[in-house]
């Protein structure tokens, strides 16, 4: 499957953790990126040994001002017209934020047609595993620039402050966050043993279902995040945007479970990365404006 670039501003700032071991945070985003044709600039917000899943670590946090001071080298980058796209991931510090915020305006003004996808990575459901001011942050100043917003159900639970019992009400939340498209991962799955995804704009619900795979899901975040992204950019429909990106990180972590691994493999599965043979339920829901409009 071809990826060709809809404009010539083809590269791709990806902003998130970078581990020594795995296949998660930039790891996973900027490998799946480049594979499908797209250069990469890759910031990290935290260097970490390995996913925290696995254990106690240190971690190495750079210092909020020296993180400013590359954000405003970025910023006046002679090549910063390449830049087609902003993904931001984990972040290591809150102070992080205003400054992502400051390249991601700068992005826009060179390129009005950049687009910035925000994967708020703040937790799942076991609460927040970042703290309050991070996630507070992401919700009230990197959300309202994004264009594309990625997060799982209980993510979106905790940004709208409304407990999420159905399809229809994460729908309704979904709704509120901001960004145009929202695909909220982990919804409620209307198969038994099932999981999904649903990808909501403003005219269009839709969902992607596969069966449950007990393997490793470090990174299916990170991985879904720059596949969709990827998608988006190479001009696919939303429908085919949301089928071909669930059925890729599907097949991945299915593969990976296969060989006992207790990460994903995404050096030996790359060729899944873009041409996906899983098969994956899409449906069509009714939109929750469905009705309300004039």
């Amino acid at each position: 499957m071809a990826f060709p670039a809809s404009s010539d501003a083809t590269s791709v700032i990806v902003i998130s953790s970078h581990v020594v071991r795995g296949s998660v945070g930039n790891r996973a985003a900027v490998f799946a990126l480049e594979s499908l044709g797209f250069p990469v600039w890759a910031v990290p917000t935290v260097v970490l040994p390995w996913h925290p899943g696995h254990g106690p670590a240190g971690r190495i946090v750079p210092p909020p001002q020296e993180f400013a001071g590359l954000m405003q080298d970025l910023e006046r980058a002679p090549w910063l017209g390449e830049v087609g796209a902003v993904l931001t991931g984990y972040l290591g510090h809150s102070e992080q934020v205003q400054a992502i915020a400051g390249l991601v305006r700068a992005v826009k003004a060179r390129n009005p047609k950049a687009l910035y996808l925000c994967d708020p990575v703040i937790g799942d459901l076991k609460g927040l595993y970042v703290p309050e001011a991070t996630a507070t942050g992401i919700r009230d100043d990197l959300l309202p620039l994004a264009d594309i917003a990625t997060p799982n159900r209980f993510e979106l639970a905790w940004l709208t402050g409304v407990a999420l019992e159905d399809n229809k009400a994460l729908m309704e939340a979904a709704l509120e966050i901001g960004p145009a498209t929202t695909l909220v991962t982990s919804a409620f799955p209307l198969m038994g043993g099932s999981t999904g995804n649903i990808l909501l704009t403003p005219t269009l619900a839709l969902m992607a279902e596969h069966r449950c795979v007990q393997g490793p899901t470090n990174g299916l975040g990170d991985l879904t995040a720059a596949l969709l992204l990827a998608r988006k950019l190479a001009g696919f429909s939303d429908e085919k945007m949301l089928q071909s990106t669930t059925a890729a990180v599907f097949e991945i972590m299915a593969r990976a479970a296969k060989r006992g691994a207790d990460e994903l493999m995404l050096e030996a599965d790359a060729a899944s990365l873009s041409s996906p043979m899983a098969m994956v339920q899409m449906r069509r829901l009714v939109h929750p404006t469905k009705g309300l409009r004039a």
